[in-house]
């Protein structure tokens, strides 16, 4: 079998790539599929995508893209199965996904982990917003073979549009990455490290926990502090936060200072179609997750056994309070996230599912 995968951003560069299928090549060819890669954005595009300026470059590649998408789908008319994360172009209606299986008569897998179909343009590119055309999502679904849903409240929209729709969640590698076993990364003993780990476009809900923050700084001064690990600083007024820039190369060692995790979201349509995917690192990683209760994270995390469900401010700094001052329970909370983690989001136990997609 071939197949073809089409994506936005160049491989290993992006979490949502990272942790829908990039993590599966190797699992597919094992089984003897041949997989062709091609992201949309070429590597210099990507370097300034989210920065401000730089309209002739993101112009270009836009350019670039599109001809380099419709070359490659041209030259592999003799694929199985085109597999779609998220799009084939960034902008305009999906030309490319309507001639794969109209006009080349191609099954499509459209693969997607957000509710992509409402917009949520970042600012630095809010110029590009309404040629995005999010209404493209239900036309997508519509032309797809089947459809990849990263919670059941995206199946529940895509089957809308299409009856076989099926949910493969966002995964972890709990065996060569997410594996605390494998990292030799001494904790400060100190003080307490309650971690955010995310990009810059999610930053934002941090400031849903700032008056829970400055309640913490003057209780319990000097006894604990916030990292963030991210691609840009926070702009939090806080005396107790410290910033480690995102990199590949440190990602499990920084996220392994954590003592607890946390994933502040409003209760909102985008948020719902979130997967969980900073609950599930820090699960993975043994650290408990406090998050809010909204959408796949009550699945996820399962109140009071391997971290908690919060909804008013008040339940956030409770439980703040307990975790930070009990060393036993951290640990006990964390040890059962890790087992939810390999018994239902992990990468060994969803291969199947993910296989059983390449079913004709």
């Amino acid at each position: 079998m071939k197949l073809l995968f089409l994506y936005p951003y160049p491989l290993y560069q992006a979490p949502s790539q990272r942790f829908r299928f990039e993590q599966y090549l190797t699992v597919l060819k094992s089984h003897g599929v041949t997989c062709i890669c091609q992201s949309f954005w070429d590597n210099k595009t990507w370097n300034v995508l989210y920065y401000r300026s730089h309209y002739f470059i993101k112009m270009t590649g836009i350019l670039k893209g599109f001809f380099r998408r419709l070359s490659i789908v041209l030259r592999y008319r003799k694929v199985d199965i085109v597999f779609i994360h998220r799009e084939c172009l960034p902008i305009g209606p999906p030309l490319i996904e309507w001639i794969i299986a109209r006009v080349l008569k191609k099954k499509i897998i459209y693969d997607f982990d957000d509710a992509i179909w409402l917009p949520n343009t970042s600012n630095e590119n809010a110029l590009a917003s309404f040629l995005k055309q999010h209404g493209k999502v239900k036309s997508i679904c519509r032309l797809s073979f089947k459809i990849s849903c990263g919670n059941l409240y995206l199946k529940e929209f895509a089957e809308k549009f299409n009856p076989f729709a099926i949910v493969n969640p966002t995964t972890i590698d709990t065996t060569h990455l997410h594996n605390p076993a494998r990292y030799n990364v001494q904790k400060r003993q100190d003080i307490i490290t309650i971690g955010w780990t995310g990009s810059h476009s999610t930053l934002k809900y941090l400031n849903i926990l700032l008056p829970v923050f400055k309640k913490l700084e003057s209780k319990f001064p000097n006894q604990w502090r916030l990292l963030i690990i991210a691609d840009k600083p926070p702009d939090l007024n806080l005396g107790s936060i410290e910033f480690k820039q995102w990199s590949k190369e440190t990602e499990i060692e920084d996220l392994l200072q954590l003592d607890i995790g946390i994933m502040p979201l409003p209760d909102d349509e985008w948020a719902k179609g979130k997967c969980g995917f900073k609950a599930l690192q820090y699960l993975a990683l043994e650290i408990p997750a406090l998050v809010s209760s909204v959408g796949v994270n009550k699945s996820i995390v399962d109140h009071g056994i391997n971290g908690y469900l919060c909804t008013t401010e008040n339940e956030w700094l409770y439980y703040l309070e307990e975790l930070l001052f009990d060393e036993s329970l951290r640990k006990n909370m964390g040890r059962d996230g890790r087992k939810k983690i390999i018994s239902n989001y992990s990468v060994l136990s969803n291969s199947s599912n993910f296989l059983d997609l390449l079913s004709l």
